[in-house]
C-alpha cells in the first residue's frame, strides 16, 4: 500500500515540478516572463488551496484510495494537455489548476490512506517516504532536462510522464467497501481548528519560501553562471538531498516518539541559512556557493514536510484527512503567493532580493509554528485533564 501511494503521490505532483525545471526549455515557445511564471505555478497552488479543505471531507466519505486513484488520473489528463494542446503561458496555467486540484486531493487522500493501513509504529517513516514523492518529481522533472527536452523537446517529457500517471493509478488498490458502507461509517465530530489555523499560517509562510526554490531554481541557477545542464543537475542533487533528509527524519520520528514539530521548526531555521547562501552566491555569482545553498535549502529546509503531516495526523487521529486539508489550505496559499511575489522581486531588484525575501519567509513561518505547537499542547491538555464519562 505505502509505495503505491507513493507512486500515485509522486505523479501527481509532477506537472508543476517538471514546469520549475523545464523553465527555461519551455518559455522560449510560451513566452513567460518570470512574474508569468510564478503566476502559472501560482495557479496549481490556488487551485490546490481551493479544494485541500473540500478534499479532505471527500476522502473520509468516499475512503482514500478511491480519492487517490481520481486524483492520478486527473493529474494525468493535466499533463496529457501541456503536452499536446498548450500554446500560451495562460493556458498552461489552466492545465496546472488541474493539476493543482489534483495535488490537493492526492495530499489528502494519502495521508489518510497512511493514517488508516501503515502500523503505527511505522507511520513515522511511511509519511517521510510518502513526502518524498515532493523531491522525486522535482529530481524526474531535473532528469528530464537533459535526458527528454534537450533531445527531443519538452513536450515528450509531459507526454511520458501522464503515461506514467496512469499507470500509477492503475496501480492503487481497490477500497475494502462500498461507497455506501464508508458514508454509514463516517462520524463527525467537532474538533478544534484555532491550534490547526495556526499551524496552517506557519506551514504556508515556510512552504511560500520552498516552493519559489523549485519554481525558480534552475532559472537561477543558469543566471548565477550555470549551463542547462549544469542547472538541470543542481535540481537533482537538491533532490536527492530533499529525499534523504524526509525519509531519514521520518524513521528518526518513529524512535523520538514525541516533540515532531519542534524539529521541524529547528529544520525550517537552517533552511533558512540556505536561502541566505542563495542571495549571496546570485549577488557575488558564486556557482559553488550556489550548489551548496541549493542542498541546504531543498534538503534540511524543506525536508520536514512528511513531519510535518506525520505530526498532525498523529494529534488528529479520529478525522487526518481533514486535519491535513486545514493545514495543506495555509501551505497551498503560501505557494500561491510565495512564487508570485518571487517572479515580481526578480524583476524588479533581482535574485538576490528574492533569496533573503525567501529567507525572512522561513523566518517567520518558524515562528508561526512555535505559537501553533503552543496552542496544539494546550489543547492537548484540556482534553486530557476532561472527567470521562460515568
Amino acid at each position: 500500500m505505502l509505495w503505491s501511494a507513493v507512486m500515485a503521490f509522486t505523479a501527481i505532483t509532477l506537472p508543476t515540478f517538471m514546469v520549475g525545471t523545464l523553465a527555461v526549455q519551455m518559455r522560449s515557445q510560451l513566452h513567460f516572463t518570470p512574474t508569468q511564471l510564478g503566476l502559472v505555478v501560482g495557479a496549481s497552488y490556488a487551485a490546490s488551496t481551493l479544494f485541500a479543505i473540500p478534499s479532505g471531507n471527500l476522502a473520509e466519505q468516499f475512503s482514500g484510495v478511491r480519492m487517490l486513484r481520481y486524483s492520478a488520473i486527473a493529474g494525468a489528463i493535466a499533463m496529457g494537455l501541456i503536452a499536446t494542446l498548450v500554446e500560451s503561458w495562460p493556458e498552461l496555467a489552466g492545465a496546472l489548476f488541474l493539476a493543482g486540484a489534483a495535488g490537493a486531493s492526492g495530499q489528502t487522500a494519502s495521508n489518510l490512506v497512511l493514517a488508516r493501513r501503515i502500523d503505527p509504529a511505522h507511520q513515522g517513516l511511511a509519511f517521510g517516504i510518502k513526502q518524498s514523492s515532493v523531491p522525486l518529481a522535482f529530481l524526474l522533472g531535473g532528469l528530464a532536462v537533459p535526458a527528454i527536452a534537450l533531445t527531443v523537446g519538452w513536450r515528450w517529457a509531459f507526454a511520458g510522464a501522464a503515461v506514467a500517471a496512469l499507470g500509477a493509478a492503475m496501480w492503487v488498490p481497490r477500497p475494502r467497501i462500498s461507497i455506501a458502507a464508508q458514508l454509514a461509517a463516517t462520524r463527525a465530530r467537532h474538533e478544534p481548528t484555532r491550534p490547526l489555523i495556526a499551524l496552517a499560517l506557519g506551514f504556508g509562510l515556510s512552504v511560500g519560501a520552498c516552493s519559489s526554490l523549485a519554481a525558480f531554481l534552475v532559472l537561477a541557477a543558469v543566471s548565477t553562471g550555470l549551463s542547462s545542464v549544469g542547472a538541470g543537475l543542481v535540481a537533482v542533487l537538491a533532490s536527492v538531498c530533499g529525499i534523504a533528509v524526509r525519509v531519514g527524519v521520518g524513521l528518526l520520528a518513529d524512535r523520538r516518539g514525541g516533540r515532531h514539530l519542534l524539529l521541524v521548526v529547528r529544520m525550517i531555521t537552517v533552511g533558512a541559512l540556505g536561502f541566505g547562501a542563495l542571495a549571496v552566491s546570485s549577488w557575488l555569482r558564486l556557482p559553488g556557493l550556489f550548489i551548496l545553498g541549493s542542498a541546504v535549502a531543498f534538503g534540511i529546509g524543506w525536508g520536514w514536510n512528511g513531519l510535518f503531516n506525520f505530526a498532525i495526523v498523529q494529534s488528529h487521529p479520529n478525522h487526518p484527512a481533514r486535519a491535513t486539508g486545514i493545514t495543506q489550505t495555509g501551505g497551498r496559499l503560501g505557494s500561491v503567493v510565495g512564487p508570485l511575489v518571487f517572479g515580481v522581486m526578480v524583476e524588479h531588484v533581482g535574485y538576490t532580493g528574492a533569496w533573503g525575501l525567501a529567507a525572512g519567509e522561513a523566518v517567520l513561518g518558524a515562528t508561526t509554528l512555535l505559537l501553533g505547537r503552543r496552542m496544539l499542547q494546550e489543547r492537548i491538555r484540556r482534553e486530557a485533564a476532561r472527567p470521562g464519562p460515568g
